[in-house]
């Protein structure tokens, strides 16, 4: 079980590497057609990773699928694992869009050039996977110390979903923001981009960079406050730090809709890394088209809502519905979501009524 865990992570390594040392080694602005490329190939890297999940488990490889699953007391087959991972990968994959609104305002707000988002991204997947691959772990071990949990994650994502129904999105003034405000208290931070690093080091030729080439090269007031060679950071940075907490907070909602399908600790990572890893193209993909989804924040609310209710009422369904009740929610769950971006579509803002 160990090479198998190694030879994934090992795997995703690789494939960030080629990404970032690759594909995207030299920084430029990432169209939509583009992004939508990009797109295709990690959705698709990641459906097709359900063949490996179905084999994998019906072979119980290196013992994948021969653990009872803590969620509905079953063996995992290869038939039930793909339903689940597929699942899973849905859910994970829907509430990150959610996770693409917040990062647009973010953008919007330290006015982040085109030219360097993607860098930003990039490093805030790398964290958001390691976060989650902690959060996995204590989760799946409180699981199978404590099932009774499992309700407990189901109310949460119950309050969660009408949270988001009842909370008015709004652009705040994130200086006012916690993190961004210990970040000021311990670092000094430029007042302007230096080209795509995220930390300068003052009186270095990088503080004097500019990111607009030919523009004035004069330092500006936090360059000019602080001692020569202390580390300072730079608005890039700042914005990395607020996609960071970001991908935390978004984290605690989404392990526990997870666990609302399996405890399976390799599924849960494995369905997670895939929806994450599409995250930077999404993007790009959806940015310029956030505001036309207006009814797509309220049909997430609506998937969590019901992932709750299902973590709640799981023995229920599972004799009403038999052992595929994974199924029905997995139906459920692309209803909803085609629903909220069908709605979106046929009712843009200027037919609201």
């Amino acid at each position: 079980m160990v090479f198998l865990w190694l030879g994934f992570i090992t795997l995703v390594l690789a494939m960030l590497a080629l990404d970032l040392g690759v594909f995207h080694r030299k920084a430029h602005v990432v169209s939509v057609k583009e992004a939508l490329r990009w797109s295709a190939f990690w959705i698709g890297l990641g459906v097709m990773f359900s063949g490996f999940v179905y084999v994998a488990y019906e072979a119980h490889w290196l013992g994948l699928g021969n653990a009872i699953d803590a969620v509905d007391g079953t063996i995992n087959d290869g038939r039930a694992a793909t339903v689940k991972y597929l699942t899973g990968y849905v859910i994970e994959k829907s509430l990150s869009i959610d996770n693409i609104f917040v990062i647009a305002l973010i953008f919007s707000f330290f006015a982040v050039p085109e030219l360097y988002q993607h860098r930003v991204l990039f490093w805030g997947v790398l964290g958001a996977l390691v976060m989650r691959g902690v959060m996995i772990a204590v989760g799946a071990q409180l699981i199978a110390e404590f099932q009774w949990i499992l309700y407990v994650f189901g109310l949460f994502l119950i309050l969660t979903a009408v949270k988001m129904l009842v909370m008015k999105t709004e652009k705040s003034d994130l200086n006012k923001n916690i993190v961004v405000r210990m970040s000021r208290r311990l670092f000094h931070v430029t007042d302007r981009y230096h080209g795509e690093h995220f930390f300068v080091r003052a009186g270095s030729p990088e503080s004097r960079e500019s990111v607009t080439p030919g523009a004035p090269r004069e330092d500006d007031a936090s360059v000019a406050a602080a001692k020569p060679g202390s580390i300072m950071l730079t608005p890039l940075a700042l914005a990395l730090v607020m996609v960071e907490t970001t991908d935390l907070i978004f984290a605690v909602d989404s392990i526990p809709a997870i666990f609302a399908i399996t405890a399976d600790p390799f599924l849960v990572f494995t369905s997670n890394v895939f929806a994450i890893l599409g995250l930077r193209s999404l993007y790009f993909a959806l940015a310029g088209m956030i505001s036309t989804f207006r009814y797509l924040k309220p049909a997430l609310a609506m998937v969590l809502l019901v992932v709750g209710a299902k973590m709640l009422a799981a023995s229920w369904l599972k004799e009403l519905l038999g052992e595929s009740y994974t199924v029905y929610l997995l139906a459920v769950v692309l209803l909803i979501i085609a629903g909220g971006v069908a709605g979106s579509l046929l009712r843009p803002h200027g037919k609201a009524t």
